[in-house]
């Protein structure tokens, strides 16, 4: 058995070494730069070209249109949350009936584009005035702000039952076969042991989803839906400036980074007891 006799001396830390500039980090840099220039450019564009007179008379518009697209939304969100139950579950099912036709709903709702789908409630629909006046349902197809409300949910319902799905289906099985074995009916550990679970992995996606609906909802301007696009094209047809536009990129800008961070503020919320 051997004894130290002397401490060796204290030393400095070692030097870091300098990691050599590597492709990728150069085109990371460069695109960085660019992205930055081309921020600096669009800030001084609307500084130079800021007219108090257009902003002061099509502003009020503008409110109205971010009152129409908010409203849209949270609507077309809460109802294609309660449609989207029925579908998820019957994409889960065993019989193969109720299987295919959520499959197909889902297939046809995420495989098309939401314009086309709005194009087909709002003018294909609305050929058939003659039959939907005979059932009273002409009241509902004439309006585009129904028609809008209408393809945006039957469009969030697709893609929330595939998110509620996968959520259902990730927790393990272990915790049903634990509700099992004390005794649990089935309802009761759907409702309190698996759903939560489930709800907090798909609260991320679902924050996706309400951001994608957000900016997707542009669309149904194209059916003469004042929202803020639509706003922002009546305001362009009127002054030919192509800032309106610029106007309408950053309320759709600030209304997402606001759910944003109110979303990261739920998470963070919701999964405290997670984290260590």
């Amino acid at each position: 058995m051997s004894i130290a006799e002397t401490l060796i001396p204290p030393r400095p830390a070692p030097k870091a070494e300098r990691k050599a500039l590597t492709t990728s980090a150069l085109i990371g840099y460069i695109a960085q730069a660019l992205w930055l220039v081309l921020a600096i450019g669009l800030v001084y564009m609307v500084l130079t070209g800021w007219d108090p007179e257009k902003f002061a008379k099509y502003g009020p518009r503008y409110l109205d249109g971010i009152r129409v697209t908010a409203t849209l939304v949270i609507v077309s969100v809460a109802f294609g949350a309660l449609l989207s139950l029925p579908i998820a579950f019957a994409r889960m099912s065993k019989n193969r009936l109720l299987n295919g036709i959520a499959y197909g709903y889902v297939y046809i709702f995420r495989g098309t584009p939401l314009l086309a789908q709005i194009y087909l409630l709002y003018y294909g629909i609305g050929s058939f005035k003659p039959e939907l006046e005979a059932v009273g349902l002409w009241w509902f197809f004439r309006e585009a702000w129904y028609c809008g409300f209408l393809s945006l949910t039957l469009n969030t319902a697709a893609y929330q039952a595939e998110i509620l799905r996968g959520a259902i289906q990730s927790v393990p099985k272990g915790q049903r076969e634990g509700a099992k074995s004390l005794g649990i009916p089935d309802r009761i550990a759907f409702r309190k042991i698996i759903l939560p679970q489930a709800l907090i992995v798909a609260l991320r996606p679902y924050g996706n989803e309400i951001i994608l609906m957000i900016k997707g909802s542009a669309v149904v301007s194209v059916v003469t839906v004042l929202d803020i696009m639509g706003q922002t094209r009546y305001a362009f047809s009127r002054t030919f400036d192509y800032q309106t536009y610029l106007w309408a990129a950053i309320f759709y800008l600030l209304i997402v980074e606001t759910l944003r961070h109110v979303w990261a503020w739920l998470e963070r919320r919701l999964t405290r007891h997670l984290t260590r």
